[in-house]
């Protein structure tokens, strides 16, 4: 069972406000996967949401060069992974993203360098240009637990 909800990001702290809510719903063993071209809000969500469970001042710098950051939060250990540097899906096996995917709460920017690696149950939100290049839209398509989950995004 999959759910596609999609909103308009007019602004940037409305990208900030979907990572906020997005935190909110997360649990460990969860997998987001973030989609987007550069400069569509994938960092900028990634980061929103690990402050809302960590500390508002968290530093939260990109993963780029190093792959991975982690951060303990109460909800559960975060995994914050940009694979945009990755070679080949196997790769990422020495990332310990499979420990991440089992504990942790995963947050992957480029996840399509994955390949067969991406988990099937997780949430995948795509960032993109808003309409007249204004903003950004974001399409969530959740599969498995996420579904369930999602939904209440709609309707707030």
């Amino acid at each position: 069972m999959s759910l596609v909800i999609s909103f308009d990001l007019p602004v940037e702290a409305d990208t900030i406000r979907l990572g906020h809510r997005l935190a909110a719903l997360v649990r460990p063993g969860d997998v987001i996967a973030l989609s987007g071209t550069l400069g569509t809000g994938k960092s900028t969500l990634a980061r929103a949401l690990i402050r809302a469970l960590t500390d508002p001042e968290e530093e939260v710098p990109s993963p780029t060069f190093t792959l991975v950051q982690q951060y303990e939060s109460d909800a559960g250990l975060i995994w914050h992974f940009d694979l945009y540097r990755l070679e080949k899906p196997d790769d990422a096996l020495e990332l310990d993203i499979e420990e991440a995917f089992a504990e942790g709460i995963s947050l992957i920017e480029w996840p399509e360098q994955l390949g067969p690696h991406l988990p099937r149950k997780r949430l995948d939100v795509l960032l993109q240009q808003g309409e007249a290049g204004l903003g950004r839209h974001a399409t969530l398509t959740a599969y498995g637990p996420w579904a369930e989950r999602i939904g209440e995004l709609a309707h707030g």
